[in-house]
């Protein structure tokens, strides 16, 4: 039940929508900025200091540390090791509450984003392209998007005057992609924390109070290759292989029938996906020789639930491992990464809901979000935190994009939740 003034609530709805590319602006200022997180380096520090900016012009403090930087990180179990952290930093800032009521929030988002890749582009990765209602380009939607977003909402409330009773926080981190987490952890042990946060990762304008799991393995196939051999013509890596991708979906069917579905899944058709990302016998093309591939990399990737353990998923892998014929060499590239939920009775997702119903005419859907991010480090800190941001499409791909209307969505919903949230001065 929203308690917020009609004309408190006219007004927001107002500057959002007449601001509509001012929000775009903001985004597609971050997406030419590349911010690629390519372990264990990364050159987000182009981006944060363009946020930095930023709050500045705001009135706003922005702190900037090095995740490494904080005594406490590199001792914490959460802390994964192996990252270089030269010129990639974190940036926080407190926006001061009046005192007298309110709780206080967390606006958080990573700035890193994956490669471009090698995928063709049929628009720069790096362009930040406006087209229409999209805006293309790395990071777009995942999730240059959110943190524009979120430092929108911060100028709107400077602009609008609208000052709230309790402190509200903003966090742009380091190292979130490929099972990074540092900076979130760092942020948490900085003292960068609140009753509530709000990570605005895309959500497509649910509310997403859980998030999957996550286990990446990388796999090595080996044998003899070659062409002309003495006797029987050689098969290289291509029995374990194709004996190695029929077996998968022995897996996946196993993790179907077995795994406990969370209750913020219960309508996702596969709650436990098992993916192959990767597959390469080496280079390709006629300037290599042909020969029968004596090596083969695999990635695979899967899913779990909330309430799934390290140790009885790698177990359980190890068990389905171990029946292949020829059984590949295994590394562990990235972090384990557990599945989490909140009760999503709790306020600040029923709250979040009521300010969504309200701008948006309907009641947004309470789900969980289909795979892992750093929501996690949160819920293991105790700090209640949901997801909710705009849609897009093709992230991790080429033309990764940005859906500028839900943007503009997410945002004059997410103006209403600080003020209900952290009570606006009004």
């Amino acid at each position: 039940m929203t308690t917020l003034s009609p004309a408190l609530a006219d007004r927001i709805s107002e500057y959002t929508t007449a601001h509509r590319d001012r929000l775009a602006t903001i985004v597609a200022g971050l997406v030419r900025i590349p911010s690629e997180n390519k372990p264990p380096v990364g050159a987000e520090q182009g981006c944060q200091d363009y946020i930095a900016a930023f709050l500045k012009r705001l009135g706003l403090t922005a702190v900037q540390y090095r995740p490494d930087e904080i005594e406490s990180v590199t001792a914490h179990p959460l802390y994964w090791p192996g990252r270089d952290y030269s010129g990639r930093a974190n940036v926080c800032s407190r926006r001061m509450g009046a005192g007298g009521g309110g709780r206080s929030l967390v606006l958080s988002g990573h700035i890193d984003t994956v490669p471009a890749g090698t995928q063709p582009w049929t628009r720069g990765p790096f362009s930040g392209q406006i087209e229409g209602n999209r805006i293309y380009g790395r990071g777009a939607v995942d999730m240059k998007g959110g943190v524009g977003t979120a430092l929108f909402v911060l100028e709107a409330l400077h602009e609008l005057g609208i000052s709230t009773r309790a402190d509200l926080l903003f966090e742009s981190v380091v190292d979130e992609e490929f099972g990074g987490c540092n900076g979130t952890l760092a942020s948490r042990l900085n003292g960068f924390n609140a009753d509530a946060a709000m990570i605005m990762e895309p959500s497509f304008l649910r509310i997403c109070a859980a998030q999957r799991g996550g286990r990446t393995a990388h796999l090595t196939l080996e044998s003899a290759g070659g062409v002309l051999t003495e006797g029987m013509f050689p098969r290289g890596v291509s029995d374990g292989l194709r004996e190695f991708l029929i077996a998968v979906e022995g897996f996946a069917a196993s993790r179907r029938g077995r795994v406990k579905v969370h209750p913020l899944y219960a309508g996702c058709p596969d709650p436990v996906p098992v993916s192959i990302t990767k597959v390469t016998t080496g280079p390709w093309g006629m300037s290599e020789p042909m020969t029968i591939p004596e090596r083969c990399q695999i990635e695979m990737y899967w899913q779990t639930m909330p309430g799934e353990t390290e140790t009885e998923t790698e177990a359980e892998f190890n068990v389905w491992l171990s029946t292949l014929p020829h059984r590949p060499r295994v590394e562990w590239p990235i972090r384990w990464l557990p599945g989490s939920a909140m009760n999503p009775a709790h306020p600040l997702v029923t709250t979040l809901a009521d300010a969504a119903s309200a701008q948006l005419g309907e009641r947004p859907r309470i789900t969980g979000i289909e795979g892992p991010c750093d929501l996690w480090i949160f819920h293991e800190f105790g700090i209640p935190a949901v997801l909710w941001g705009a849609k897009g499409g093709n992230i991790h791909a080429a033309d990764e994009y940005l859906d500028i209307d839900s943007a503009v969505d997410a945002a004059a919903v997410l103006l209403r939740f600080i003020c209900e949230w952290c009570g606006a001065v009004e």
